[in-house]
């Protein structure tokens, strides 16, 4: 071999080796479900990808599902495609690998999950943003007569329900649902009862607009609640503009009702009383996946315990965000937003980056689709001992949530820019 061979050959080992050390410095990520918090997360470390990170991105979906356009589904027909967001383009055209499959194990000690179809995957950190299961089969005879908004398919078969529909007594309302308590936070009945919102209003104006029924001659809308007080969540202000407009559309509030059983014309409570029921839309109970009770990350309830930083308190590595954590209270998509941005800052920080960690202080804001042109903004943090609780009903909210869906939808998942969140904050100070 030639000496300029050999400078060659050299040449080309040293590059091999400064490659393969430039590599071994880059940190494994693994995001954990691609909702909200997870999509949220992505976007926020993106950047970092091919010069700190690598990030895998596993879910056992093939699409992301958009749950604040459910409603639209169930009460308008909206088609089912413009809550979905396609995930394999979406992650790996922006330098991320995916995985769809389910996770059966998690070994927080060693850095390693098992995948379904018996593939190990490796990790630096992980983010845990699974969201909570919706457990139907909680509800006794849910599966035979009841329906729901909570996921694409129960919204479909709600819209083939309400058109359908031709009169009769619907009853609507969140199931219990119960939590640990290793980490301090709100303890809630319902997981959140925005949807039911939704649902009785946009239902009752789908009637009325639609198919030209009276209220109370051709139906009869019933709200129950687990809690002693509906929209527990939120102040006053709200509470009380959300029950004028129940007074004005006649739909009856029943509190402290604790659901155990739907059946083909009643439904069933704790205390042993019962309704007449035509139409059962349910909030089912949140529960943990499986995996992260059988892996022992979660609480008492499998839910994952984090400090306000959103890092799991046994395991440095791990961070959560979003309906899955105990600290998300109630289980809002605002909120897990709020988790999300937290995580990954931290995360960021921890690698050398110069961000600013924002504080937990979390609050509740959602916009509630009414039916037509209407809808209610909410705002509140009485919850965490606040002052800030409003409620502005106007077709101007209904906007809002229009753009807020839309933009989401057409730009994959991502969240407007900050700018424009700030300005909504704003708006929000002024009304």
């Amino acid at each position: 071999m030639t000496i300029k061979a050999l400078l060659f050959k050299k040449r080309v080992i040293i590059k091999k080796v400064k490659i393969n050390y430039e590599e071994s410095k880059m940190k494994k990520v693994v995001i954990l479900g691609a909702g909200f918090a997870g999509l949220h997360i992505f976007y926020k470390i993106r950047h970092l990808i091919g010069k700190k990170i690598d990030i895998t991105v596993i879910d056992s979906r093939s699409h992301s599902l958009l749950k604040p356009s459910l409603p639209e589904v169930s009460f308008v027909g909206a088609p089912i495609s413009h809550s979905l967001i396609e995930l394999k383009h979406t992650l790996e055209s922006r330098g991320a690998t995916f995985i769809q499959d389910e996770v059966v194990n998690i070994n927080a000690k060693n850095n390693l999950l098992t995948l379904k179809n018996g593939t190990d995957v490796n990790y630096d950190y992980i983010f845990i943003t699974v969201g909570a299961v919706k457990d139907y089969d909680a509800i006794k005879g849910f599966r035979e007569f009841g329906y729901s908004v909570c996921d694409d398919t129960q919204a479909q078969r709600l819209w083939k329900k309400v058109q359908e529909f031709e009169g009769g007594k619907i009853v609507t309302g969140a199931a219990k649902s119960t939590w640990g308590n290793r980490v301090k936070a709100p303890d809630l009945k319902a997981p959140c009862e925005g949807p039911i919102g939704e649902i009785m209003f946009m239902f009752d104006y789908y009637l009325t607009k639609e198919k030209s029924l009276k209220r109370e001659k051709d139906y009869k809308i019933n709200v129950f609640t687990p809690g002693e007080i509906f929209f527990e969540d939120v102040g006053d202000n709200p509470r009380n503009a959300v029950g004028k407009i129940m007074q004005e559309r006649k739909i009856n509030l029943h509190n402290n009702k604790i659901l155990t059983e739907i059946g083909k014309d009643f439904i069933a409570f704790e205390d042993g009383t019962k309704m007449e029921c035509d139409l059962a839309i349910i909030i089912p109970p949140y529960s943990a996946p499986k995996v992260l009770v059988d892996s022992n990350l979660g609480d008492k309830k499998g839910f994952i315990p984090t400090d306000t930083q959103m890092r799991h308190l046994d395991f440095k590595n791990v961070f959560a965000a979003g309906d899955i954590t105990a600290l998300a209270q109630p289980k809002l998509g605002h909120i897990a937003i709020i988790q999300g941005a937290i995580a990954a800052a931290v995360f960021m920080q921890e690698l050398g980056e110069d961000v600013t960690i924002p504080a937990y202080e979390p609050e509740i804001f959602c916009i509630m689709n009414m039916g037509g042109h209407d809808a209610t903004l909410i705002s509140s943090d009485v919850l965490y001992h606040g002052t800030k609780d409003k409620a502005f009903h106007s077709p101007l909210a209904k906007m809002m949530k229009w753009g807020f869906d839309n933009y989401l939808y057409y730009n994959k998942g991502h969240m407007p820019p900050d700018f424009a969140l700030e300005a909504t904050d704003k708006l929000v100070k002024l009304l």
